[in-house]
């Protein structure tokens, strides 16, 4: 599963609104985010790891990587 798959399944989960995700990104990050933007980040599957590291971190979830 994608980058994309996985932050919409994650969204879906938690019953979370896209916009609301972007409000707590922004409020995290200091960075602007819309959403409109992070739409098109997920849509595109463009998001930068430490993006996708703050969703995780927002939504309550830990990235790991582990060896097979």
């Amino acid at each position: 599963m994608g980058s994309k798959e996985e932050v919409k399944v994650l969204i879906a989960k938690e019953g979370i609104t896209v916009k609301k995700l972007a409000e707590l990104l922004a409020k995290q990050t200091g960075r602007h985010y819309t959403q409109m933007s992070l739409q098109h980040k997920i849509s595109n599957s463009s998001l930068r790891y430490d993006e996708m590291e703050e969703i995780a971190e927002i939504l309550g979830y830990k990235i790991t990587i582990e060896r097979k």
